[in-house]
């Protein structure tokens, strides 16, 4: 074991962790039954409830509410036993993929969301590999065990397979789909279960002992007894025992089965994210890593959020502590510009409630009003020079042209367009040569989501029309050799809201001449966010 002091009590007790998965296995409904039994909201909403009366309390943005999809990553914090949970809610749809990879940069653990009838999909894979490229340990959920589903070893063996991750079971479904009962708890030998009438009810909940104990054939039906025993017996022999030290490495994952829809086997998770879930962790940064248990508070932006509160042009920077006790009003040093920041209303998010943070420990997460200050990866401090390292941007892989529906109001859409671009919604590409913008995303739905949301927030109609352009590269190198670049090939030169040069490319072919007549610049799909 390393030779690192114990953590304060306050930092111990903090889970800090994102949910993962492909859009609809579940993830926005199972995190409001985590607000459930934190007790952070009395009735759970459902993601497409009829009418304005039980909307999600995660799903803030008008175009979230409307479709039932999460756009923008929110985070939640509620207390739940002894624990402090800060949960990390990420889009899960694959358009808005980039937001989901900063926010990982941001928790020590993820739980991973799967479908009982689908298995491991496409976008839950993708996000599993950013997962294992930070070593976070990872905790899985099998949700919707009470729809028709697929084998519970089949299921197990995709995992191991297509993840390359140990499986080991927490519970074991009995019965799946209309015969779904219950879970056997093999942690805590326990038989959970379901409760179908009333999805708001804990299920109930019976010690047992061992899987001898004659009170199973007093709850379980005999056909399913019989398969239940034959497949747990075969787990018991097959799969591994589940390694507290594995599980924190990254190599195993435990596996919860349930239905969030249904309230079932939820508690179960918690339980584990607490138990088996990893405390705040060193952050890297530059000169020097930052530990939790350090008296100095430092913490990082991952996290841009404009116009929240649409009363107000606000824009909340979203900071993830790294270290040390803050205490609302504190002075701290934002480390980009060298100027001290006093932070006087800083606020922490039961969903979609906010409410003032009078205090926060390594691993919380606050949001910081402010007007543009803070960016994506700024580093905040009690004045060392510390910057937070490992905060990605890519290079977006649709361009489009933008325009103002009324040219008159070019210079507002200008202003409307930096503000997405700060928030990390999109890239944003000024061309030294021609006029309008040129914005770049990740996914197709994001132009949509821009133009309502530009629409709405700045009452500005705009179009979206192709570009020549595919991609975008940064380019590195000498001042010298990117100036002298920059002027020969000025019709494919664009300028990003940082001020720093692009190269806009329409095949591979352009990539491929640059590498070979331009061997003192190279051109790059990634930029560490803020590096300056």
């Amino acid at each position: 074991m390393s030779n690192r002091p114990d953590l304060p009590a306050e930092i111990a007790r903090r889970r800090t962790f994102a949910i993962i998965s492909h859009p609809d296995a579940g993830k926005t409904t199972l995190t409001e039954k985590f607000l459930l039994y934190g007790g952070a909201i009395q009735m759970a909403g459902q993601v497409r409830a009829k009418g304005e009366a039980r909307r999600t309390r995660s799903d803030f943005m008008q175009m979230e509410k409307d479709r039932g999809i999460s756009v923008s990553a929110s985070a939640m914090s509620f207390d739940f036993e002894r624990f402090r949970f800060n949960l990390v809610d990420t889009p899960g749809h694959s358009d808005f993929s980039e937001d989901t990879y900063r926010t990982l940069t941001a928790v020590d653990a993820a739980v991973m969301v799967i479908d009982g009838a689908k298995g491991v999909e496409s976008q839950t894979q993708k996000l599993f590999e950013v997962c294992r490229l930070r070593d976070l340990p990872i905790l899985t959920f099998c949700n919707k065990m009470d729809r028709e589903s697929r084998d519970t070893f089949e299921i197990i063996d995709e995992i191991q397979e297509n993840l390359a991750i140990d499986v080991t079971p927490a519970s074991w479904p009995i019965g799946v789909g209309r015969e779904f009962m219950g879970c056997y708890d093999i942690l805590r030998d326990k038989l959970e279960i379901m409760d179908r009438a009333d999805r708001n009810k804990v299920a109930a909940s019976i010690s047992i002992n061992g899987l001898d104990d004659p009170k199973w054939s007093e709850h379980v039906p005999a056909h399913l007894l019989e398969k239940f025993r034959e497949e747990i017996e075969m787990a018991m022999e097959l799969l591994p025992k589940l390694d507290p030290a594995s599980v924190l490495n990254g190599s195993m994952t435990p596996i919860w089965f349930g239905s969030a829809m249904n309230s079932f086997g939820v508690k179960e998770l918690m339980d584990g994210i607490g138990t088996y879930g990893p405390e705040p962790q060193i952050q890297s940064a530059q000169p020097r890593n930052i530990a939790p248990e350090e008296p100095k508070v430092a913490g990082f932006v991952f996290k841009v959020q404009a116009n929240m509160d649409p009363k107000h042009r606000d824009r909340v920077a979203f900071v993830r502590m790294a270290s040390g006790h803050f205490t609302r009003g504190m002075k701290l040093t934002h480390v980009r510009s060298k100027k001290q920041m006093a932070v006087t209303n800083p606020v922490m998010f039961l969903a979609a409630d906010r409410e003032l943070a009078e205090e926060a420990w390594a691993g919380d997460i606050i949001g910081i009003p402010n007007h543009g200050q803070l960016r994506i990866g700024d580093t905040l401090t009690e004045g060392e020079a510390i910057r937070v390292s490992g905060i990605p941007s890519f290079a977006p892989e649709l361009l489009q042209n933008c325009r103002a529906g009324d040219p008159m109001k070019a210079k507002h859409l200008e202003k409307a367009l930096m503000q997405f671009a700060e928030e990390g919604a999109a890239k944003v590409f000024k061309p030294t040569f021609g006029s309008g913008f040129i914005v770049g995303v990740v996914g197709a739905l994001q132009f949509e989501v821009l133009a309502s949301r530009i629409e709405l927030e700045y009452g500005l109609p705009v179009r979206f029309e192709g570009s020549q352009f595919t991609s975008a590269r940064w380019v590195h190198g000498t001042k010298d050799a990117v100036d002298k670049f920059a002027a020969a090939n000025k019709q494919h030169i664009a300028l990003d809201n940082d001020g720093d040069t692009v190269f806009l490319t329409r095949l591979q072919w352009d990539i491929d001449r640059v590498q070979r007549d331009y061997p003192d610049v190279t051109l790059s799909a990634t930029k560490e966010m803020m590096v300056g």
